[in-house]
C-alpha cells in the first residue's frame, strides 16, 4: 500500500499578487542599474520593457503604455521623470519611484507614492511591486 503525500511539495504560496508575467517598465538611465534591475524583474519572472535610457525613450514607452507598472528612476541624464507620472496616472499604471539619493523637491503631488533606494535587492523590489497590486 503506497500512501502519497499531497502536502509532499511544502504548504501552498501565500496569497499574494503573482508578479510572474507582469509587464514592468525600468526607467534608468545607469548602464550598470539598468540591467540589474531587468536581471532582477527575470528573476521574479516578470517580463521587462525596456530599460528606457533617455526621456525620448520613456516617453515612446509610456505613451505606448504596454506594460502593468513601472519602476522609475526620478533622474534621467539630468531631467526629472515627474511629466511621465502624469501620464502614468492618468492611464491607471501604478508606479515606484527609484533614486541614488535624497529627493529634494519632489513634487507634493507625489510625495505618497513608493520608493526605492539605490542599491535596491531582489525583496525590496519584489515588495515594492507586490504592493502595487494587492
Amino acid at each position: 500500500m503506497s500512501s502519497h503525500d499531497s502536502s509532499i511539495n511544502g504548504p501552498p504560496e501565500a496569497a499574494k499578487p503573482d508578479l510572474k508575467g507582469r509587464r514592468i517598465l525600468v526607467v534608468e538611465d545607469s548602464p550598470v542599474v539598468g540591467p540589474f534591475t531587468a536581471d532582477l524583474l527575470g528573476e521574479l519572472g516578470c517580463e521587462v520593457v525596456g530599460p528606457a535610457p533617455n526621456m525620448a525613450a520613456v516617453r515612446e514607452l509610456v505613451e505606448a503604455g504596454e506594460f502593468d507598472a513601472a519602476l522609475l528612476d526620478i533622474h534621467i541624464r539630468g531631467e526629472r521623470v515627474f511629466p511621465f507620472c502624469e501620464m502614468l496616472a492618468a492611464k491607471g499604471i501604478p508606479f515606484v519611484f527609484t533614486s541614488g539619493y535624497a529627493d529634494r523637491g519632489m513634487p507634493e503631488k507625489w510625495e505618497d507614492r513608493p520608493r526605492l533606494q539605490k542599491p535596491y535587492t531582489l525583496d525590496q523590489i519584489e515588495k515594492a511591486l507586490t504592493a502595487l497590486f494587492d
